[in-house]
């Protein structure tokens, strides 16, 4: 398996190539083994559209710009479609705060957005997780 360098403030991490999440859900990948159930798609499908709302609400207020919204609500809307449905390793058991869960969603809307714009995966611009 191929694989890429992510870093983040805990350091460098190896995720596959291929996978739109990034280096925080490969560390709850790695550091949580237990059980095979992940998320159900109907949460993973409201967390999305949690976030539609929140681009859109974000440029509203001047926080993010036009065009990144655009890119997150393509985004979103290839999770809503099932084009992402493999994007969402985690184990139910992961947490019981909901923060890589969190954190997984925010990765892969950021580098499905960044593939969109040209930009590739985990170049975390014009859309950062």
């Amino acid at each position: 398996m191929s694989t890429r360098t992510e870093h983040d403030t805990m350091g460098n991490v190896e995720v596959p190539s291929e996978a739109y999440w990034g280096a925080q859900t490969q560390r709850s990948c790695n550091n949580f083994k237990i059980g095979g159930e992940t998320l159900p798609q109907p949460l993973i499908h409201a967390l999305a559209l949690v976030k539609k709302a929140a681009a859109a609400t974000n440029v509203s207020l001047g926080r993010i710009k036009p065009e990144q919204a655009d890119l997150i609500t393509q985004a979103v809307d290839d999770v809503l479609n099932g084009k992402l449905d493999g994007q969402f390793p985690l184990v139910v058991w992961q947490t019981g705060s909901g923060t890589q869960s969190n954190m997984n969603m925010n990765e892969v809307l950021a580098n499905r957005a960044n593939e969109i714009a040209g930009t590739g995966l985990a170049a975390y611009q014009p859309v950062h997780p």
